[in-house]
């Protein structure tokens, strides 16, 4: 029950941030008055839909990211050509279902060859039927009905590119947006719960504890309060205490740590770990701070400030990603998953700020100028504001596409060398 539980939360976590993002980009497009075809949290084959409002709302298997697909952003992928047979069903003096395909099947339904079709700014639709042509509205929501599914058509003044700069920029700047709005609610609702902490410092606890390092090996727990190692207490001083385990490299050492009501005295013996000195248990060491509850006003500036310094945080990873590149350094969705499972062991207190961190990562990331990124639309569009016209399309898509292709490919390596490391 305790694994279904972890998998539980951490799969939320990952739903409501993308779900988040992604309804960024659906709300202030809907406001434009831009037809969202599709909500899609998730890539590949669908595991369930249901339309509303004009939209597809669909979660699909792959739980990398989402979208939401706007008409016009791409070919429409139901076009109807002059010459083309098909089958108008009418509701009053318009057109409200166009079917393309088993036509003789249809009933109460007007057949004819078409001569003349603008779906997207007259909204007529010209029919030879039996020698005679004749012209029929299209209503703004009619639909295409072809292969059993059918697609609403989206008349020019509903597609992404009819929009103003202005418009177009807020929709896709709304998705990173929400991601930084989530991140402070999160991060206050952290203070609230962890509250703040004091300046004195009580004890020294167990952090994280890596598998198979000498700390799992012998049975220290996270959340362990260390009083005394080799008989001799630790206080307050983690550095200290660190230095002792260097120091103690293959020699044996007991721990005597507190856990709940027990007291334990547990015998470890640190070992050396490739290219670093001195002896590792493999545990993180952690100064308790007691806290006390945060107040209103407290749980705003605190928020405030760990947005700055996780902002802060992120940026210097990127330099130094920049600076030293190694594949080992990068993190796909297996890594980010099992980092996410671990801390979600220690507690939804955890779990909420590290919920922050990575809504505060997913809209700092989006907004990297990086091809198929938003901060790469968001230049394109900005390039458009300076010259007075848009960037050709097709040149457009093609840079996107190329930046897909290629963040799509780096992500495959970095899973592939996620596994390899967790089988390795």
């Amino acid at each position: 029950m305790e694994l279904l539980k972890i998998i539980f939360m951490t799969v939320l976590m990952f739903f409501v941030i993308v779900t988040v993002h992604e309804w960024g980009h659906y709300y202030f497009a809907k406001r434009a008055g831009i037809l969202v075809r599709e909500f899609a949290i998730g890539f590949g084959p669908k595991l369930f839909s249901y339309r509303r409002n004009e939209t597809q709302f669909t979660l699909r298997l792959l739980p990398f990211g989402g979208y939401a697909r706007m008409a016009g952003e791409d070919p429409e992928l139901v076009q109807i050509t002059n010459g083309q047979t098909v089958a108008l069903r009418l509701s009053g003096d318009e057109v409200r279902k166009i079917y393309l395909d088993r036509l003789d099947s249809r009933k109460d339904v007007i057949r004819g060859e078409v001569s003349e079709v603008d779906l997207e700014d007259r909204l007529l639709v010209k029919l030879d039927v039996d020698g005679e042509l004749q012209e029929y509205r299209v209503h703004r929501q009619a639909m295409l009905v072809a292969k059993g599914k059918e697609t609403q058509i989206a008349p020019r003044d509903r597609q992404y590119g009819s929009k103003t700069v202005g418009q177009r920029a807020l929709s896709i700047f709304a998705g990173p947006l929400m991601n930084f709005i989530l991140a402070f609610v999160l991060f206050a609702l952290h203070t609230q719960m962890a509250g703040i902490p004091l300046t004195e410092p009580t004890h020294l606890e167990v952090g994280d504890v890596m598998k198979g390092m000498p700390a799992d090996e012998a049975g220290v727990k996270p959340g362990d309060i260390i009083q005394a190692v080799d008989g001799k207490p630790v206080g307050t001083d983690a550095n200290g205490l660190i230095e002792r385990i260097q120091a103690a490299q293959d020699r044996p050492m007991v721990w005597t740590v507190k856990r709940g009501e027990e007291t334990l005295d547990i015998t470890l013996t640190p070992r050396s770990v490739e290219n670093e000195k001195g002896g590792k248990v493999g545990s993180t060491i952690v100064t308790y701070f007691p806290s006390r509850s945060a107040s209103f006003g407290e749980t705003f500036t605190v928020a405030g400030q760990k947005m700055v310094d996780t902002t802060q945080m992120i940026f210097l990873g990127f330099q130094q990603l920049i600076q030293k590149f190694s594949m080992d350094d990068l993190g796909g969705p297996v890594r980010t998953f099992e980092v996410t499972g671990q801390i979600a062991k220690q507690g939804i207190v955890k779990l909420t700020q590290w919920a922050g961190i990575l809504s505060l990562y997913l809209g700092i990331f989006n907004l990297l100028p990086i091809p198929a990124l938003d901060g790469s639309r968001l230049i394109f569009l900005g390039v458009e504001a300076l010259r007075g016209r848009p960037v050709d399309p097709n040149r457009e898509g093609l840079v996107h596409f190329i930046g897909f292709a290629m963040l799509f490919l780096l992500m495959i390596a970095v899973t592939y060398n996620d596994i390899l490391r967790l089988i390795g």
